[in-house]
């Protein structure tokens, strides 16, 4: 399906609000007594930064941000705390499980660019590497070894795809 980029603006602010969320979280319930704890705080950051500079394409290109971002910052928050409560595995599987789904559409929406934004195709290709390396140390740290490990990777992607479906229209 032909994704409008206004829609990928959308969407793609919406998706890193929800990752800051869910690092927000982890930490509110691990803090910095964990080894993961830093990684966590670093790949915050980083999606921060991410945010930031979608909302300011946000901005710049005159698209409205998803009337969900309410449901997706308790969503995302009550999601991190959760698998933090489980343990820093199930906190990594939760990164591993977004992270791979982001990838996949952030690709998807590379495809479907092309060379006809190269703005947002700069944006997204940079972005999609972050999360990249955000799912390559979930899973050095652990994610695969967290309990009921394909269940719980599996359930949190078909969340992210649920939210990416509805974020991009609502």
């Amino acid at each position: 399906m032909t994704e409008t980029r206004e829609a990928m603006v959308r969407v793609n602010q919406a998706g890193e609000f929800g990752a800051i969320r869910i690092y927000a979280g982890q930490l509110a319930v691990m803090g910095d007594r964990t080894a993961i704890s830093g990684e966590i705080a670093t790949m915050a950051q980083q999606e921060t930064a991410h945010r930031e500079r979608f909302d300011a394409l946000l901005v710049k290109r005159g698209v409205r941000p998803t009337a969900l971002q309410p449901l997706w910052s308790a969503a995302g928050f009550a999601l991190g705390a959760a698998t933090a409560l489980i343990g820093p595995e199930a906190a990594m599987a939760c990164t591993a499980a977004i992270e791979t789904e982001i990838d996949r559409h952030y690709t998807a929406q590379l495809e479907q660019l092309g060379d006809e934004d190269p703005e947002l195709s700069t944006m997204i290709r940079e972005f999609r590497d972050d999360e990249r390396e955000h799912r390559d140390t979930a899973l050095a740290s652990g994610a695969e070894r967290a309990p009921a490990y394909p269940l719980l990777f599996n359930a949190i992607r078909m969340g992210c795809r649920v939210a990416i479906a509805v974020s991009k229209r609502i």
